[in-house]
């Protein structure tokens, strides 16, 4: 069986793309803060008839990173990694403080950078390894009241990028998707967005992901439906 490890798999974007790649023959590894909401992924994978284990990860500790990801490769064969862990925080420039900028940085960079690096020696042992990062139009072009939220996109998807070029033709596979604001529990403590209800459900956004990232090293997926 296929193994596949996602951050940030107990709940939104990350639940609904572990549970399409449950069913496309994957054991997937749910990496997260909260440990009830992997639980309950795991559960709901299994009860449909999918493999699914969950691992407490916090993207903000090294020393966590590297814990998990050697308790995930000296176990499993690793096939498909999925970065998709992130938080955002928005408002003016001026209003913004470090340590939402250290915590956006931490998390959407370092992050996925550190847990990539640790896992990449597994990675590079399967022919048709991938690692799928899910990085959102702010990394595409700048945004009002995100600027902060948009650099450290900026920089993920520069990483990105660089890596589909070092690996080109070798293993792992590098893919970058690019997804607008999606309706989930993202938004409940914002009041960015005005109408979360208009925008593109999670599971919308993980069918068009799963479907393309076979096939395409770039997905973009604008807000609107």
């Amino acid at each position: 069986m296929n193994t596949a490890v996602i951050t940030g798999g107990g709940s939104g974007l990350g639940k609904e793309l572990a549970v399409l790649l449950s069913k496309k023959g994957y054991h997937v590894h749910l990496l997260g803060r909260t440990e009830q909401n992997l639980k309950n992924t795991a559960l709901e994978i299994k009860s449909n008839g999918g493999e699914a284990t969950f691992h407490s990860l916090d993207l903000l500790s090294y020393e966590t990173i590297q814990k998990v990801a050697k308790e995930v490769s000296d176990r499993f064969k690793i096939e498909l990694l999925v970065n998709n862990a992130g938080v955002g925080y928005f408002g003016s420039f001026t209003e913004s403080t470090d340590q939402e900028m250290e915590e956006m940085f931490s998390t959407n960079v370092f992050g996925p950078i550190r847990l990539t690096k640790e896992l990449l020696p597994s990675l590079r042992k399967h022919k048709k390894s991938a690692v799928l990062n899910i990085i959102s139009t702010a990394g595409l072009r700048g945004k009002k009241h995100e600027s902060l939220y948009v650099a450290s996109k900026f920089a993920f998807r520069g990483w990105g990028e660089s890596l589909q070029k070092e690996f080109e033709g070798t293993p792992p596979r590098f893919i970058n998707a690019f997804m607008g604001g999606m309706n989930t529990p993202f938004w409940d403590k914002s009041d960015h967005v005005g109408n979360p209800e208009k925008l593109r459900s999670p599971s919308e956004i993980a069918e068009i992901i799963i479907n393309q990232y076979e096939t395409e090293n770039e997905i973009v997926i604008e807000s609107k439906k």
